[in-house]
Order: structure tokens, then C-alpha cells, then sequence
């Protein structure tokens, strides 16, 4: 059975932000960041990044693993499970590049100091929704399929399928290939990408309390 998830733009302890973490790992969908502890796998900066399907598979599967391997995190801990989050998943990422193409023409408004919060600000409600996600994600024996990678210019997809119980999750990730290697910027799920949600979103927040308004939006989820 092929599930889709309905995408949510609004909410308060569940916005849009669930996305990421529904499209990464097909869980329901925050945690306070936390030192990493000494028994979680290397960090993603470790891995080679020069194959983006090889850098999609250990980013998603690397992640899962070390939280079922560890007790704590496996029980549910979030912040241990951000932890973790931040160490091996963040690496693989380019949040700066989402931030800045879900903002849209309002970034190259905003003052360097905007554009520091917006990514920060964004970048924590990720982060922090993915690591609730995952605390949701218990012993269940997931299978993984990847397609090659379709190439345009420096953009990459690749496009894959989570496997649970019967149930399949279509999944397209896009990369970009910079100075260190390919990192994902961008997630699909049945037609939606993940910066074309954002940015309607963004963009009526900013049209109505201009970009501080959206600086203190973020603020406002992260902190609840």
C-alpha cells in the first residue's frame, strides 16, 4: 500500500515545519539540542559526500540506526535524539540555501542580521521537529530502496522509497554539489517540495509584518 500525507501549513505545536521530518522518515512529527554523546556513530562531515545517493542513503539510515542502537534515544530521550540529529544529519544538509530560497525576494531585503536569525531560527524548527519525529520511530524494521541519481547541471535527485509494515513512502531528495560535496536542500512528497511550501507561506507572513514578523513567527515556534 503507497501512503501520501496531507502537507499542513498551519497549526501551532504542528506547522509546516512537520513536514520534513514526515518526508524524511514517514513519522508522525521539537526537542532541545543536546551534547552528542561518546556511543553515536561518527559525524556525517566524516562520510564521503561525492556520491549523492551514497550520501542520501547514510544520511537516512545512519540516523535511524544510531537512535535504535541506543537505549536512550530509542526510549524516546529528545534531547539525545536532537543530538544526534545534529551530528549526523545536519552535516549532510544546506539549510542556508532552504532558508534562503524559501524566504524568496524577501532575503535579499533583509539585513545581515535577518538573514542570521531567519536561518537560525529556521534551522532550529527543523531540526527540532525531525527530532520529535523520530522519538516516534520505535523498533520498527524499515526497508529502504534508491533509485539513481538524475542529474541537471550541479542539482541532483534522488529519489527513494521507506518501506514499513506494507506501506510505501515515495521520497525525492535534491541536492546541490558545492565546495565539499553534494548536500540536500530540498525534500519531495508526493508533488510537494518542501521550499515551494515554505516560500507561500513565508511569503504572506512577510506581506503582512514584513520580515521581522517572519523572524519572530520562527521564534515564536521554536520557543513553544
Amino acid at each position: 500500500m503507497r501512503r501520501h500525507f496531507r502537507l499542513a501549513l498551519a497549526g501551532s505545536g504542528g506547522t509546516a515545519v512537520a513536514v520534513l521530518a514526515v518526508l524524511v522518515l514517514g513519522a508522525a512529527v521539537p526537542g532541545s539540542a543536546a551534547a552528542a554523546g561518546p556511543d553515536e556513530a561518527p559525524a556525517a562531515a566524516s562520510v564521503d559526500r561525492s556520491s549523492p545517493d551514497r550520501m542520501v542513503r547514510a544520511a537516512v539510515e545512519g540516523v535511524l540506526g544510531t537512535i535504535q542502537a541506543n537505549p536512550d534515544t530509542r526510549n524516546g530521550d529528545l534531547d539525545k535524539i536532537t543530538a544526534v540529529v545534529r551530528k549526523q544529519f545536519l552535516p549532510y544538509t544546506d539549510f542556508r540555501r532552504t532558508t534562503r530560497l524559501a524566504v524568496g525576494s524577501a532575503w535579499r531585503n533583509a539585513s545581515p542580521e535577518q538573514q542570521k536569525q531567519l536561518y537560525e531560527q529556521f534551522e532550529t524548527l527543523l531540526v527540532r521537529s525531525y527530532a520529535l519525529s523520530l522519538s516516534q520511530v520505535r523498533d520498527q524494521a524499515l526497508k529502504f530502496r534508491y533509485k539513481p541519481p538524475r542529474t541537471s547541471g550541479n542539482d541532483v535527485v534522488v529519489e527513494t522509497s521507506m518501506i514499513n509494515k506494507g506501506d510505501e513512502v515515495k521520497i525525492d531528495y535534491r541536492l546541490q554539489r558545492g565546495s565539499a560535496g553534494w548536500a540536500i536542500y530540498d525534500i519531495n512528497m508526493s508533488g510537494a517540495w518542501l521550499i515551494e511550501i515554505y516560500r507561500q507561506q513565508f511569503a504572506d507572513i512577510v506581506a503582512r509584518s514584513g520580515i521581522d514578523g517572519l523572524v519572530k513567527y520562527l521564534t515564536s515556534h521554536n520557543a513553544a
